[in-house]
């Protein structure tokens, strides 16, 4: 397999996709992010001084995954046509559970907004809850699904 980002002199360079077709793209990631039972108790009461701390990352995360291409040096600026974030408390495991659903129609695919999304969302919490919990951890931010393009679809198996 040959990455893509490399030219023949070995230098990092974006890839060119003028000629590539535009097609439909969605992808899915998620990731998780742990603390304190005490934390998810506040976030689910709402009792967090900085306000709805769910309807804050939900925003970041949708803002992040429309500004991937400002994150990432060798992403290509697109027109994203949905991005929506979810949430799942997990009291389990003390966890909220994050998933990003990304779609387009373009000549790249969208694997990058949805794990910037979900990345920027589980900062986001932690951003809001540090004050009572600085031992949260953001883990686990993986793509679950991408279809559309010339590599077609993947779904994870190990899940």
């Amino acid at each position: 397999m040959k990455l893509t980002h490399f030219n023949e002199a070995g230098k990092a360079h974006m890839v060119d996709v003028t000629v590539k077709d535009d097609t439909v793209r969605e992808a899915v990631a998620e990731g998780r992010i742990s603390m304190k039972p005490e934390t998810l108790a506040l976030i689910q009461q709402g009792a967090l001084g900085k306000g709805d701390v769910l309807g804050v990352a939900q925003v970041g995360g949708i803002m992040a995954a429309k500004k991937t291409w400002d994150l990432i040096p060798m992403c290509h600026p697109l027109l994203l046509t949905g991005v929506n974030i979810e949430f799942h408390i997990n009291s389990e495991i003390n966890a909220v559970e994050i998933r990003a659903t990304v779609s387009t129609t373009g000549k790249t695919g969208v694997e990058m907004e949805a794990l910037t999304g979900v990345s920027a969302a589980a900062l986001t919490i932690y951003d809001m809850c540090k004050a009572v919990d600085r031992s949260m951890t953001i883990e686990y931010v993986r793509l679950m699904a991408k279809s559309g393009g010339k590599s077609g679809t993947f779904v994870r198996k190990d899940e």
